[in-house]
């Protein structure tokens, strides 16, 4: 349970530097991190610390995928979590 939550930590704070990384990019006019990659790092675990560095660094703000699918991958391993939570207690 405790690397669970290291992990998840981690990933968080690897999907708001993402973000923040990636808008100082667009500033600059450099490469850019792929919208994949950003999406990827949401649904592995990060999808908070992405939405917070999205809303923060007011990031992709404008682009529907981003505005509903962030939030959906947040309900979805809210859910997950959820159902996994019942179904230890039952076992």
């Amino acid at each position: 349970m405790d690397l669970l939550i290291i992990y998840l930590v981690i990933i968080n704070i690897a999907g708001f530097a993402a973000m923040g990384i990636d808008k100082y990019k667009a500033i600059h006019h450099r490469w850019r991190i792929p919208e994949k990659t950003l999406f990827l790092i949401a649904i592995i675990g990060g999808g908070i610390g992405s939405y917070a560095g999205m809303i923060i660094f007011r990031h992709k703000t404008k682009h529907i995928v981003f505005i509903y699918g962030m939030p959906s991958i947040i309900i979805i391993h809210i859910g997950i979590a959820g159902y996994i939570a019942k179904l230890s207690k039952f076992f």
